[in-house]
């Protein structure tokens, strides 16, 4: 099969072609065909070797933790899939090794993976894993947000911030995004209220809600001490970015197929859009990466195969 693969930690320029064998399944695994992979900021970190402390690498490595494809057959202990259903996956390891989404074929373990909806394309679907899990469990588990009220999500507009608002508004809370003066309109498409990075933030935000925002998503970090006016007293405080600041809450994502599943629930319904700013073909994963490296996309760089 092919596959795009790296022997080597480095960046875009490690990436490369390679033919290899079609993966084997063991009995609670499900052989999926690949028809779509999300990139996200941790597969570069993870191919320049910045968690090489932490985690084993085995080479060549197929990177990428998310996809979305059809199952081309499934192992016995594997019963809620067979061939030809359509699936998301998300992938994460403790091993980096052949095993990754940009590749023609995966075997995924069966926790691993949900049905994706009929109304949901490839490449949204292969978008959505790890952006949308890390802001589910950000606004439902970590600062159970209510219906009635006032989140501010910082980065509003990005991966995780514009999943966050739409999850948010889909529990009947209101919602408050930064973001640069062109996303506004797409944070109104949203259902958010948009206020502008910068100097005076804090300010822009007590004009809609003089008694401050009740809690606070941060997705971008190095924003929270400048805004910090913008919350009332006591205001619950989450961050994916600062682990160590006191009175955050750090937000970690974990595969959770409830999680995953309420997710493609939400996206099948339209209760949650999920933005492609960009699709690249397998051989031109590369290029893929080094957009994303890059920044200025208006949402999920994905690859899509064929």
């Amino acid at each position: 099969m092919k596959a795009m693969v790296y022997r080597r930690y480095g960046g875009p320029e490690v990436l490369e072609p390679a033919e290899l064998p079609e993966p084997k399944t063991h009995v609670d695994s499900v052989l999926v065909r690949v028809r779509a992979a999300g990139l996200n900021p941790a597969d570069l970190a993870l191919q320049a070797g910045a968690l090489d402390g932490a985690v084993d690498t085995y080479f060549p490595v197929v990177p990428g933790w998310d996809i979305a494809g059809v199952v081309e057959r499934a192992g016995p202990a594997a019963p809620e899939f067979a061939p030809g259903d359509e699936v998301v996956g998300y992938l994460r390891g403790e091993v980096q090794r052949a095993h990754g989404g940009l590749a023609e074929l995966v075997s995924a373990d069966v926790r691993t993976l949900v049905r994706k909806p009929r109304s949901l394309g490839f490449a949204e679907a292969a978008a959505l894993p790890l952006a949308g899990l890390t802001a589910y469990q950000a606004v439902v588990h970590t600062l159970d947000v209510q219906p009635g009220e006032i989140l501010l999500v910082h980065g509003a507009a990005g991966g995780v911030g514009s999943l966050a608002v739409q999850i948010a508004r889909s529990l009947g809370a209101r919602v408050i995004g930064t973001a640069s003066v062109p996303r506004h309109g797409y944070l109104r498409t949203l259902g958010a209220e948009p206020v502008s990075y910068g100097r005076g933030t804090a300010d822009r935000v007590r004009q809609l809600v003089p008694d401050g925002a009740d809690v606070v998503l941060d997705t971008v970090g190095g924003v929270l001490a400048a805004t910090a006016g913008a919350a009332r007293p006591g205001a619950r405080v989450a961050s994916v970015v600062e682990t160590g600041t006191p009175g955050v809450t750090p937000v970690f994502c974990r595969m959770s197929r409830t999680d995953l599943t309420a997710l493609t629930d939400l996206a099948g319904t339209g209760e949650l859009t999920v933005r492609v700013g960009a699709t690249y073909s397998l051989d031109h994963a590369a290029d893929a990466q080094r957009a994303l490296a890059a920044g200025g996309i208006p949402g999920k760089v994905v690859i899509e195969i064929t």
